[in-house]
């Protein structure tokens, strides 16, 4: 078991330049884990594609589905102590300490292509790159 940021979640369901190391990833540990806040980030990312016209509607309305069954059962609350208590220490936005919370919390690695995370956490955080 593994916590995704969102940045993985779309790489991997939506083709680009990182989609097979996300593939990758899932392939070497399919139980990915997140903050439920991966739900609003996503549905942003796709609102990205939708306005630049990448993503038609209804395409996305089918990734939202997708990535939704990927990780039925597979979201969880945050304490908000701990994502404070990670804010305090660093200079990454609360958005982003939601997932280092989660994995401190429950003591998995957290996944990401985030630079700052990577360098702030490197003792939790893989780099998506290095699956």
């Amino acid at each position: 078991m593994i916590v995704v940021d969102t940045n993985v979640i779309a790489y991997l369901l939506i083709p680009g330049e990182h989609s097979q190391d996300a593939r990758q990833l899932l392939k070497k540990d399919p139980e990915w884990i997140s903050p439920y806040l991966w739900r609003s980030e996503f549905r942003s990312v796709l609102s990205l594609y939708i306005r630049k016209g990448f993503l038609s509607y209804p395409d996305s309305v089918l990734l939202m589905k997708e990535a939704e069954n990927l990780l039925l059962g597979m979201e969880y609350e945050v304490r908000s102590e701990l994502v404070l208590e990670i804010i305090k220490q660093s200079n990454i936005s609360a958005y982003d300490a939601e997932f280092v919370a989660l994995a401190k919390d429950l003591k998995l690695k957290l996944y990401t292509s985030d630079k700052s995370i990577l360098k702030e956490f490197p003792v939790i955080c893989r780099p998506l790159s290095k699956v």
